[in-house]
């Protein structure tokens, strides 16, 4: 267990999964590892990222690999061109293969990706920032959200639960989210102008975080976000937390601030049956 999920082996392929998720029998999804791909250091193996320098070919084959985990073709794959922003987008069967084997028709600007439409595999790409998984198991909805710094304070997670009330008629105490691995507090050095826009975001301005050197700080992004979505009417049981940092678990997980930029990206997958 890694936290809130669990991780699965399948031959030298190793991703996570919620639980929570799994019970309802209602979606394949994932988070991957870095285990268990054919790319080389210092992408090594599972980088499914194509936009980092790699051999796209290693990429898509990684991709392959992972779809084929989860009984889903490559060819259904999602993918938004993350930014870093607060936009929201709802996907269906016609957009089925953008982004799947090139960055260059990925969505243009979207962090976050919804559908009420099985067999659309929504993908979001990480290496440090907080993975957010949502499913709502009564309108059977899915979403995932990016939420870096920048996006978690736009509220891209609260964001994504508002399109999903409002578009697709989904009740916030319904949703189940999930909150993937990411960098943890032991890691996450932030300076002050990060920590002011994290404290206008949140109700009562308390930022769970620890003074560190004068003018950083040591944050912790993913309770930020799950007090987010505290706020924005999640119950507090439906919310898997990973509590497991990248930079900490190298070996397992991509970090972008660990190994400098230079490396790979894990993905988070979410399809409806």
């Amino acid at each position: 267990m890694l936290g809130g999920f669990k991780l699965y082996r399948c031959g030298d392929l190793a991703y996570l999964f919620v639980p929570s998720f799994a019970t309802t029998g209602l979606v394949a999804h994932a988070f991957t590892t870095r285990l268990g791909g054919v790319s080389l250091s210092p992408y090594s193996s599972l980088n499914l990222g194509l936009h980092v320098g790699d051999d796209p070919q290693k990429v898509i084959a990684n991709r392959q690999l992972i779809c084929e985990a989860l009984g889903v073709d490559i060819s259904r794959l999602v993918a938004g061109q993350q930014v870093h922003g607060d936009k929201v987008v709802t996907v269906g069967a016609a957009h089925a293969g953008r982004g799947a084997t090139s960055e260059g028709d990925a969505l243009p600007g979207v962090d976050a990706l919804v559908t009420g439409e099985p067999y659309v595999l929504l993908s979001s790409y990480y290496a440090d920032c907080v993975p957010l998984l949502f499913l709502d198991p009564v309108r059977r909805v899915i979403a995932l959200a990016h939420a870096g710094w920048k996006g978690t304070v736009q509220n891209i997670g609260i964001k994504t639960l508002h399109h999903m009330i409002e578009k697709h008629g989904c009740k916030a105490e319904d949703i189940l989210v999930a909150v993937g691995p990411a960098i943890g507090p032991c890691c996450y050095e932030v300076d002050a102008p990060v920590m002011k826009a994290v404290e206008m975001c949140l109700p009562g301005g308390s930022v769970p975080a620890c003074s560190g050197k004068p003018g950083r700080w040591w944050l912790d992004l993913p309770v930020v976000n799950y007090r987010l979505l505290l706020g924005a009417g999640v119950r507090a049981e439906n919310i898997s937390m990973a509590a497991c940092c990248t930079a900490c678990r190298d070996g397992l997980f991509y970090s972008y601030r660990k190994q400098n930029g230079s490396t790979g990206r894990m993905a988070s997958l979410i399809m409806l049956k």
